[in-house]
């Protein structure tokens, strides 16, 4: 296998690092049919590696198409430099002599490190950004030109690998011809990045389903700033004069408000939340109480509930939130055609321009719910647990589904099947109408009873 050419375009416009890799491919004249083509990536790469997609361009011109491509770990061995192998297996083999093009994109989290590690409330944000010059590829490359895209016209430094140029906020490195396997050339960027380094440390999202019409989901979070730490007054580990820090805290508040482009350009202070179309009944709380800095913009394709935390966030600091609202259970619950029924729900974080470390779902089928199974498009770790709510018997079966290092891409459509028999929508109300009974039964025998005390005869 020959990679003919290669073009790598890596995205730092915000804090998630996004690459676009084209390869076009040729499947050597003597070799047999090729099945998958592989990727590779350094073991430092593999730790924040979120996703990887890939797909086939087929056709010419204005009828080309992209197939989607499988992509799973290799169990070749690594590359003599530690680099982990991906497979993107093809849809059809590739004959001997036969081109192909590929589009790969990934996504890489907690890549861009911030120096200076600390910063005032008037400082820019700085951060580094390490990578190759060219593609770790196990093939041969041809010819290779990477491009890489910064946020703002500010780039402290940059490693020159002739040839490299500079233009406004890109920088190219190559046209690179003839490069031998596994060949890497290090390179560190230094620039400015203000965007929002917004990391959710945990997310547990609750999903009651109930059969009566209605879907409650509960979103509990735990999010920091995780862009350079902030120092100074405004900073919460400092440890000076009571009335002297609520001086110097009240005028960094009124700088941030008054000059809010200049102060605190690294921080942020409201986030966007994507949620589903028609919710109802939507909430926003923090251990305190319900917060009322929040705006929500509703139609039928689509709801997005602005959420302002009760202070801006800067780096280092830490706030809990929770987020509530109801959806209708007809435009999420189907039935199969094996009768079963399944919930079509989307995975993932409904914050714009975030990364989840660690994100639990919870799908709370309704009581007498059999059988569930779980269909997600890509690897999470599942399991099953019982809940408890009001007027439970024996309990809600529940499917527990976790995964790490998750970003907007894993926003997904994903489907928990189930056997459920109507008779048990009656439980509850038979409960409350034996209650009721209960209680009537009650008040007549206290009512007929004679409780005075009398003489003895």
């Amino acid at each position: 296998m020959i990679v003919t050419f290669n073009c790598l375009q890596i995205d730092l416009t915000g804090s998630i690092v996004k690459v676009f890799l084209t390869l076009k491919v040729e499947n050597a004249a003597s070799a047999s049919d090729a099945s998958q083509v592989l990727v590779a990536f350094m073991p430092t790469e593999v730790q924040h590696l979120a996703i990887v997609k890939a797909t086939r361009a087929e056709g010419k011109r204005k009828k080309k198409a992209y197939t989607p491509l499988s992509v799973q770990e290799s169990d070749l061995p690594t590359t003599p430099n530690g680099a982990r192998l991906y497979s993107v297996q093809l849809s059809t083999p590739l004959k001997p002599g036969e081109t192909t093009t590929l589009q790969v994109f990934y996504v890489l989290t907690h890549s861009l490190d911030p120096f200076p590690a600390e910063i005032s409330q008037s400082e820019s944000q700085l951060v580094y950004y390490r990578d190759s010059a060219v593609l770790l590829s196990p093939y041969n490359v041809l010819e290779q030109v990477t491009y890489i895209k910064m946020p703002s016209n500010r780039i402290e430094s940059f490693t020159r690998v002739d040839p490299t140029t500079r233009a406004g906020t890109e920088l190219k490195y190559g046209t690179y011809n003839n490069q031998m396997p596994n060949t890497y050339l290090p390179i560190l960027v230094h620039f400015e990045n203000n965007r929002p380094f917004a990391i959710v440390e945990e997310l547990v999202r609750k999903v009651e389903i109930s059969h009566w019409g209605n879907v409650q989901i509960t979103e509990h979070y735990k999010m920091k700033h995780g862009g350079a730490r902030h120092k100074g007054a405004f900073s919460r580990s400092i440890q000076l004069n009571a009335s002297w820090l609520l001086t110097q805290n009240f005028l960094a508040r009124l700088e941030y408000q008054s000059r809010p482009s200049i102060s605190g350009t690294s921080s942020f202070k409201n986030l966007l939340a994507r949620l589903p179309p028609r919710v109802h009944s939507v909430y926003y709380r923090d251990e305190i109480g319900n917060i009322s800095s929040s705006h929500l913009r509703t139609d039928s394709h689509k709801s997005e509930l602005e959420i302002e935390p009760r202070y801006p966030l800067f780096g280092g600091w830490h706030c809990t939130f929770t987020i509530g609202y109801g959806l209708s259970l007809q435009d999420f619950l189907f039935e199969a055609d094996d009768g079963r029924r399944y919930i079509n729900l989307t995975f993932g974080c409904p914050l714009l321009d975030t990364v989840v470390d660690d994100l639990t779902v919870k799908v709370v089928l309704p009581e007498g719910s059999k059988n569930p199974q779980p269909v997600v498009p890509f690897l999470a770790e599942q399991h099953l647990e019982t809940s408890y709510s009001y007027l439970d018997v024996v309990g809600r079966t529940t499917v527990v589904l976790k995964k790490k290092n998750v970003v907007g891409e894993h926003n997904v459509p994903f489907q928990v099947h189930y056997e459920f028999n109507p008779i048990f929508m009656l439980a509850e109300p038979l409960m409350l109408i034996f209650a009721v009974f209960l209680f009537f039964v009650a008040c007549i025998a206290y009512l007929h009873m004679d409780l005075s005390i009398g003489k003895a005869s």
